[in-house]
């Protein structure tokens, strides 16, 4: 074989491995963005939820200390948020949630209370059924970005 040739091949040779080697970069580069935008729209989607579970709750809480009702309709959001918990969220975020819920529902069936019963049951700690819930999120959602 002429040396010439020999030179060729291994020019050809080389210029094949390089490209072989930039095209694998490039894929397995765009791999892992594209699975990082996925864990970050997981994240978001799941912080959201979260924020909408903390609002809705919040409102039909309040709503509870000075209102005695019997109807569910206002709780059907609140429902609806925890069962798209369980598709996000770890079993125990969801435990302290349908604990929130049922905290509400013990509110709504309990007698109204006055202003100053409002502040003696703060003073207890009664107006904070979300602090559990909100502790536990933030626990997960911190374990996620690590």
């Amino acid at each position: 074989m002429d040396a010439g040739y020999f030179s060729a091949l291994v020019g050809l040779a080389g210029a094949a491995i390089g490209s072989f080697s930039s095209f694998t970069t490039t894929v397995i580069t765009q791999r892992a963005q594209l699975r990082e935008k996925i864990q970050q729209a997981a994240q978001s989607r799941r912080e959201q939820l979260f924020v909408d579970f903390i609002t809705e709750a919040s409102r039909l809480y309040g709503d509870a200390v000075g209102h005695q009702r019997e109807e569910i309709c206002d709780l059907v959001t609140l429902y609806a948020l925890v069962a798209r918990m369980r598709l996000f969220a770890s079993p125990s975020i969801v435990q302290t949630a349908e604990r929130v819920m049922e905290s509400i529902i013990a509110m709504y069936q309990a007698p109204n209370r006055s202003l100053g019963e409002l502040k003696l049951f703060a003073h207890e700690g009664g107006l904070e059924p979300l602090l559990d819930f909100s502790e536990r999120c933030r626990e997960e959602l911190i374990l996620k970005l690590g």
